[in-house]
């Protein structure tokens, strides 16, 4: 595993773009004011020992070594011990519908952008947690298998949207019996499955999921995204909304009886999820009152400094950019103009 132990000296790398327009303006300003002594050819024969290409080299050696050396003090390593480490906490996969009603306004900015933020934030509160990832529309997959990478978690957050899955519906049973499958073999550990869901086109199974998932232990919790009142659906890339075959604008409603249903059945919670945090919060504390107990998983415990290898580059780019001399060393133009003359 690489990593960076002082990730924030990376942003001295955002100043290299300056550094490079400004020596290539100089450049430009330079070619400009040549040609308005006369013409840039005879000014090059007027002076031999200038050379064209030098300078640029050394400039841009001076401009890997800066680079180089931001790096160097960002402290690059690699992980050289991957142990498996028991911690403290639950197993949690979530199921979020991508279904096209998702993207419905309701709640800002969207359904679906407000239910990824909260994902985001419940994975920012984690700590010894597992968590894993499953979309679905009318079919089910999982998106992230379950693991203790938050990074990962949330890279694969930034990633879902409606057409991930072509098949449109809500197949909440199928995602609440995939999500049961996912959990680890490890005994003891606390479950939970939560939904994330407007409810819309319940296709059945549902429930019957969510009482086999109590059965073994899992609790299901179901988060309704939306209002009652309903929104319509926008059409992405236009300012229309989607219409029925008779031309009429569909109106999407949070099915709120629906996802209580399923909670009650998975001996969960059902919280709705509006403009506010508060479901966040909500569901925050259910997963805190839940039995927590040893997780494994592997971790890296011992990390290589890599500075000295980054050290070196940049020595040698330094002692390079010094041996080059901007101008062209006379000895060997002498002995170019002597073999000239024979």
């Amino acid at each position: 595993m690489f990593r960076f132990e002082e990730p924030a000296y990376l942003y001295l790398l955002l100043l290299l773009p300056l550094l490079a327009v400004f020596y290539l303006y100089s450049n430009y300003r330079k070619r400009k004011a040549i040609r308005k002594f006369g013409d840039p050819e005879l000014m090059a024969e007027l002076m031999p020992d200038v050379s064209k290409y030098r300078p640029d080299v050394k400039f841009w050696l001076t401009f890997a070594a800066i680079g180089l050396f931001a790096v160097l003090l960002a402290r690059p390593q690699f992980g050289s011990k991957l142990e498996t480490v028991k911690r403290q906490g639950v197993e949690v996969m979530i199921a979020l519908d991508i279904s096209n009603s998702m993207l419905a306004q309701d709640v800002q900015p969207s359904r679906l952008a407000k239910a990824k933020r909260l994902v985001a934030q419940l994975v920012d509160k984690m700590e010894n947690d597992k968590v894993g990832m499953i979309v679905f529309a009318g079919d089910a997959f999982t998106q992230l298998p379950i693991t203790s990478d938050y990074i990962s978690a949330k890279m694969f957050l930034e990633s879902i949207d409606p057409s991930l899955i072509s098949k449109q519906g809500t197949a909440i049973g199928a995602a609440v019996s995939l999500a049961t499958r996912s959990f680890t073999p490890q005994e003891g550990v606390g479950r939970a499955v939560i939904v994330i869901t407007d409810g819309e086109n319940h296709e059945g199974g549902a429930v019957e999921a969510a009482q086999a998932a109590a059965e073994k232990g899992i609790q299901v919790n179901v988060l309704g995204v939306g209002m009652p009142d309903g929104a319509p659906i926008p059409l992405e890339g236009t300012n229309d909304y989607r219409k029925d075959r008779d031309g009429n604008v569909i109106v999407t409603h949070l099915n709120e009886q629906m996802c209580q249903e399923v909670a009650k059945a998975g001996n969960g919670v059902y919280i709705r999820v509006d403009n506010t945090n508060n479901a966040q919060k909500a569901i925050g504390q259910e997963l805190d009152k839940m039995a927590k107990a040893d997780v494994e998983t592997q971790v890296y415990t011992e990390f290589n400094e890599q500075f000295q290898a980054v050290a070196w580059l940049v020595f040698l780019l330094l002692l390079a950019e010094m041996l080059i001399l901007e101008r062209k060393n006379p000895l060997f133009r002498n002995i170019h103009l002597f073999s000239n003359k024979k």
